[in-house]
């Protein structure tokens, strides 16, 4: 089955069919979301990390549901008009913690990218020669000695 007849077989569902299955998956996203966000706070990100093929789905789950109650909305609001608009204020708390969520992970990234680049910057100062040679000039670095880490920064 493709992503359009998806859509078009979730439309054609009855209202409070269509309305509860998005209030079931906005709920577990919220959920979810709620879980990474404790879990960053705590500085747990290897707990927060695990949740992220969860969180994919659950997203991808309530996108394909929005989709298709944003298409039967005429049809919806006639037929069940208070669970639309539980829908909606669901949908306006999920931007609310879709925008915490965001700012915890990026307040994290920023930490880990700090803590990362300390470490490095400390490692190749420990390799330094802090001293002078003979003729009065600090001896040339080995070849071996440790030049830094590298940090990926794409994630």
């Amino acid at each position: 089955m493709t992503a359009a007849e998806r859509l078009v077989a979730l439309e054609s569902l009855d209202a409070e069919t269509l309305c509860s299955r998005a209030e079931t998956a906005l709920a577990a996203l919220v959920e979810v979301m709620n879980r990474e966000t404790t879990f960053l706070r705590a500085g747990h990100v290897r707990e927060a990390t695990a949740l992220t093929g969860e969180k994919t789905q659950l997203a991808q789950d309530y996108v394909a549901l929005a989709r298709a109650v944003q298409r039967a909305a005429p049809r919806l609001k006639a037929e069940a008009p208070t669970r639309v608009d539980a829908l909606r204020r669901g949908h306006e708390a999920l931007a609310t913690q879709m925008a915490e969520n965001l700012r915890v992970l990026a307040t994290a990234k920023t930490v880990t990218e700090h803590l990362l680049s300390d470490v490095a910057r400390a490692a190749g100062n420990t390799a330094k020669p802090k001293t002078y040679g003979a003729s009065g000039q600090a001896p040339q670095q080995s070849a071996d000695a440790m030049k830094g880490i590298s940090i990926n920064r794409a994630l």
